[in-house]
């Protein structure tokens, strides 16, 4: 097992960053501020180049085109254009609870937007969530009875879902259909965590698994039969969720945050809700885009 370091990329001191990923048709890395209702991109030099904000919390998106985004928001799916700034209604995603927001949420090979929601309160909304699948203008119900929605990503040949319900600290897979993105199996054991909780997780082009620690201070890299290959620690606590960017997709970003930290803990860790880098020698995947 090796160990690395990320660094500090960029000083953005998000509230709860969340949601990376590359775009590659402008080769920018885009992530949110859930708690600002704020997503922002940044150059491969970590300059920060745009911020478009929503009336709610946005958590996370798929990459419709070189100009087109569909953003998981608090209520609906939408659709929002990045040159001109405008947003559109897609669907309806639990416009009846009000209570509830979307969270981690990811695309699958096929296209499906595969999107967690959770109670506002977090875990003192117990089992409030859900996860839905959107594909082909249909949003359906996969599975519910979620606390803290983590962890979707896919295998690269699309049959294998991974997914965590945070506050259980274990890492799940479930076989699923590679030309639909539905389940087709039940839920097994992938992985128990026992440093921190199970945060965002995306696989790279070998299929091993890099799970971001919540109060852990690292990413940590999963072989395919669940045991732990690598552990990259992050110079802070509240680690989120990573994701692969660069031209080569061989950059891995971390995206943290610094909700619910006092006042003598930010002063003890000013980079909380940073973005970090690592370059790393296996390549991600290049983003699904997602089937409207």
């Amino acid at each position: 097992m090796s160990k690395d370091k990320a660094e500090l990329f960029i000083d953005c001191r998000c509230e709860l960053g969340e949601g990376p990923f590359w775009n590659r048709f402008n080769d920018r890395l885009y992530w949110f501020d859930i708690l600002n209702n704020t997503l922002l991109s940044a150059d491969a030099s970590g300059e920060i180049l745009e911020r478009f904000t929503f009336d709610d919390r946005a958590t996370a998106a798929a990459m419709i085109d070189a100009n087109r985004l569909a953003v998981a928001t608090a209520g609906a799916l939408v659709e929002l254009d990045l040159d001109l700034g405008t947003k559109r209604f897609i669907a309806s995603l639990e416009a009846d609870k009000v209570g509830n927001r979307p969270n981690d949420s990811r695309v699958h090979p096929a296209g499906g937007f595969w999107i967690g929601t959770m109670s506002r309160k977090g875990d003192d909304g117990p089992e409030m969530g859900a996860v839905y699948q959107y594909r082909d203008g249909q949003v359906e119900l996969l599975f519910d009875r979620i606390t803290i929605p983590n962890s979707i990503c896919f295998s690269p040949d699309g049959r294998t879902a991974y997914f965590t319900d945070t506050p259980t600290k274990r890492i799940l897979k479930r076989s699923i259909d590679p030309a639909t993105g539905g389940p087709i199996g039940e839920w097994s054991l992938f992985a128990e965590v026992d440093r921190g909780f199970p945060d965002g997780s995306v696989v790279d082009s070998e299929g091993y698994l890099w799970n971001a620690r919540w109060e852990g201070h690292c990413v940590v890299r999963h072989a395919p039969d669940g045991s732990i290959d690598r552990i990259v620690e992050v110079p802070t606590s509240r680690v989120t969720c990573p994701a692969f960017g660069g031209p080569d997709l061989k950059t891995l970003y971390i995206t943290t945050a610094r909700e619910h930290m006092s006042a003598e803990e930010l002063a003890a860790d000013v980079h909380a809700g940073g973005i970090f880098a690592l370059d790393v020698d296996v390549p991600g995947l290049p983003e699904p885009l997602i089937k409207l």
